[in-house]
């Protein structure tokens, strides 16, 4: 897929001695950019080793909690149902998503080396672009099986049946995948001549497009449109179950009941009001209103905090989930 990136001549690099890396350079220093710099989210070796230390402890939370997840599922029949089929994909695109990004960041933190290849850089683009799309639609899903379990109980089994669940999950990777790739194919081709240097700790398209020489108008409406259509897709059928979803609980004559149904939602909720509003306001606003210094931290809630979360959430509200693992610990 990045074949053709070795091809492409870029109009200057940022690497000249004795200059601003953040400022163009003249067509007379002008070389290929093969490399590009991820200052991270601090410059100061002291809070260097604290923000080492304090995602390393992140990273660590999320892999475990999210691989306990997948094994509880695998292990326990009783989660052999659609919410938790859908859940372990949510797993397994969390662990993706954290490992596109954390990994890289903490070799930086330890080596003092914040370079990245330009392949590199377009890669962790992807992986992290593919997931966060992949992610968006799975949480659309899990709306969705929330919904038909709770407003068409008796025809759960027809509408949620193995086959629709697995079509689901595939029709939300492969969309995914697709629009990662155009947005990466796109990016492949500009041109950077406003140096090389990230001040971010990931190769993310806002903070890319600003290095740009090259006329970003056309990236910036796939962005809207491409991306666009997989966030408000998600977005909206999420909110259109969960329409449904209260009007069908308000009409249960109990409180106990209504609380009991709505339980059931609440972790799903939770996570969906998070995630979209960050992945809206990173993504789907103009490029010129985008600040490297003020904007590097958003990622993190949507990149790295919520893919950590979400194991926790989905096990601290979910009976059958922490039942499953008093089975297995019992089992020990």
């Amino acid at each position: 897929m990045f074949s053709a990136v070795s091809n492409v001549l870029f109009c200057s690099c940022a690497c000249c001695k004795g200059m601003d890396p953040l400022e163009p350079m003249g067509s007379e220093n002008n070389t290929s950019v093969t490399e590009f710099i991820l200052l991270g989210l601090s410059s100061n070796p002291a809070e260097e080793l604290v923000l080492f230390g304090v995602f390393t402890a992140i990273y660590l939370v999320a892999l475990m909690g999210n691989v306990l997840i997948l094994l509880l599922v695998s292990l326990d029949s009783r989660l052999h149902t659609p919410m938790y089929f859908f859940l372990g994909n949510l797993s397994v695109v969390d662990i993706g998503y954290t490992s596109s990004t954390v990994p890289k960041m903490l070799a930086n933190y330890l080596s003092g080396d914040k370079s990245i290849s330009w392949a590199g850089c377009l890669s962790q683009m992807f992986f992290f672009i593919s997931f966060g799309g992949i992610e968006c639609l799975i949480l659309g899903v899990m709306a969705y099986d929330r919904h038909v379990a709770i407003c068409h109980p008796l025809h759960y089994g027809m509408f949620m049946s193995q086959r629709v669940c697995a079509l689901l999950a595939a029709a939300a990777w492969v969309m995914g995948l697709t629009n990662s790739a155009v947005h990466s194919s796109l990016m492949s081709i500009l041109s950077f001549c406003r140096g090389n240097v990230l001040r971010h700790f990931f190769c993310d398209i806002p903070p890319l497009f600003q290095l740009s020489c090259s006329d970003t108008r056309a990236n910036q409406a796939v962005t809207v449109v491409v991306g666009g259509a997989i966030v408000f897709s998600s977005l909206l059928g999420t909110l259109v179950s969960y329409v449904h979803i209260a009007m069908a609980v308000l009409r249960i004559r109990t409180r106990e009941g209504r609380l009991k149904a709505f339980s059931t939602c609440a972790s799903h909720l939770t996570v969906v009001s998070l995630y979209f509003g960050t992945i809206l306001f990173t993504y789907l606003r103009p490029n010129s209103t985008y600040s490297q210094e003020q904007d590097r931290a958003l990622p993190v809630l949507y990149g790295i905090i919520i893919p950590m979360l979400n194991p926790i959430i989905y096990s601290l509200r979910n009976k059958d989930v922490k039942g499953a693992l008093q089975k297995a610990l019992a089992r020990h």
